[in-house]
């Protein structure tokens, strides 16, 4: 967000920038205008959505584009199921502009804070081994170029660029609209409960592929896995949502009050940490209930964090959770924040993290007024060991050198790059330093 007196710093508050110039055009037509003049005056200009990813992405050291006001729903095509937004929508506001149309995007991820093209653009995802990230429900798109025209991507205009622009990680222009491919409206059927580690752990691939949407968060210095199972159910199936009460129990009292409090004593007084996750463990996430889909997919994070995810080749998720587990052992590390094991399926999208191969991700957080940097760092070469990808909106140390090796379209989206964009006009330290100057 942009704060008074100019400053851009991003929700888990690990970047921040002083542009030379904050923008909010309501219209496609004021963001071709905005860049137009940002390449007349040789300045570097960068669209931001809703600031949550935790990379310097989104850093914009001289134009700013604020596109919260370029929102809303722009067309449906009912028969096909399709829904065009305008790039700043906000994930939370799609599900009422789709439900009088029937439709539901297909899946999401755990919070839904985040605009449209941002979302895509860092590779957000959920978690379902049957199921890719929301870039892969994209089937067309509009971007402003950096020459401000405007560059259309469907099954019809440049359909070969759908890939490749689906998450374009910002630098290949500036995405205005998105068509997503949706679904009838659906709902699932929620289950989360504590299990033990060791038995979540030994079924893990066929846990994750037996269920439409499976995932675990393992508090460290514990032994259980709290696992959240989601099935998909008709739109007009029975539905047992939460009461507003217990919603409000689970998700504002423990999961954000206790838990803002229980990071602050941990942060205090580090000694507290395994006796505080063992009583997190037993006081979250034993419920079941049956809502509309995105209201079961999207939980509120209120409790500032910092993270960092990478996709592995979904046999070495196991061994590589082990050596993360062995590894906090190891240094005598007291983790407050869980561990975070989720799934995707395979897809062509050529930076996505699941190109090519079934993916499993493996996320680990710090509170936010700790410092990460040894956790990260150690956690990543463990990563990087078993074949990892990423995250482009999560922190890490990787370059171009590295990650050319690792995606197998990363020179076809390079050079893609040097034809929209030669003068990099969209450029900034972070694109710099995973795509190379």
């Amino acid at each position: 967000m942009t704060r008074p007196g100019g400053t851009w710093q991003n929700w888990g508050r690990s970047e921040r920038v002083r542009p030379q110039r904050v923008e909010f055009p309501p219209t496609i037509e004021a963001v071709q205008r905005a860049v137009t003049a940002a390449a007349g005056r040789g300045a570097q200009i960068k669209a931001v959505g809703a600031g949550h990813s935790f990379t310097g992405i989104a850093v914009a050291p001289g134009v700013l584009l604020e596109l919260r006001d370029l929102a809303g729903l722009v067309s449906v095509d009912v028969e096909r199921a399709r829904a065009t937004f305008l790039a700043g929508t906000r994930l939370h506001q799609v599900p009422a502009l789709l439900a009088p149309h029937g439709l539901a995007m297909e899946n999401l991820g755990d919070i839904d804070r985040q605009s449209i093209a941002g979302a895509i653009s860092t590779g957000t995802h959920g978690t379902g081994a049957r199921f890719g990230g929301i870039a892969t429900q994209v089937v067309g798109a509009t971007v402003v170029t950096a020459t401000g025209e405007l560059l259309r991507v469907d099954e019809e205009e440049n359909p070969d660029l759908v890939p490749a622009v689906a998450l374009g990680l910002g630098a290949l222009g500036i995405l205005v609209e998105v068509t997503l491919q949706c679904v009838p409206s659906f709902v699932l059927h929620a289950v989360e409960q504590p299990e033990p580690l060791e038995e979540v752990l030994a079924a893990l691939e066929e846990r994750a592929t037996a269920a439409d949407h499976f995932e675990f968060y393992w508090f460290p210095h514990t032994d259980r896995a709290m696992t959240k199972t989601n099935t998909r159910l008709p739109g007009s199936a029975p539905r047992h949502p939460l009461t507003p009460v217990g919603k409000w129990i689970d998700d504002a009292l423990v999961g954000t009050g206790l838990h803002q409090v229980a990071c602050s004593v941990a942060r205090a007084v580090p000694v507290t940490i395994p006796a505080i996750n063992r009583l997190s463990v037993r006081m979250w996430g034993d419920r079941e209930f049956t809502d509309a889909s995105a209201r079961v997919f999207a939980t509120a994070r209120a409790v500032r964090f910092r993270e960092m995810e990478y996709a592995l080749p979904v046999e070495n998720v196991r061994a590589a959770f082990d050596e993360v587990r062995a590894l906090v052992d190891e240094r005598r590390w007291r983790i407050s924040f869980p561990v975070e094991v989720r799934f995707a399926a395979a897809d062509a999208v050529w930076m996505s993290t699941a190109y090519g191969r079934a993916t499993g991700y493996i996320a680990v957080h710090r509170y936010w007024r700790e410092d990460p940097t040894e956790y990260f760092e150690a956690v990543e070469q463990i990563m990087l060991h078993h074949g990892g990808r990423p995250h482009w909106g999560k922190m890490h140390t990787l370059d171009a050198g590295v990650l050319r090796e690792r995606y197998p379209r990363f020179d076809d989206f390079v050079a893609l790059r040097d034809r929209l964009d030669p003068d990099r006009l969209l450029r900034n330290p972070y694109l710099d330093r995973v795509l190379g100057g």
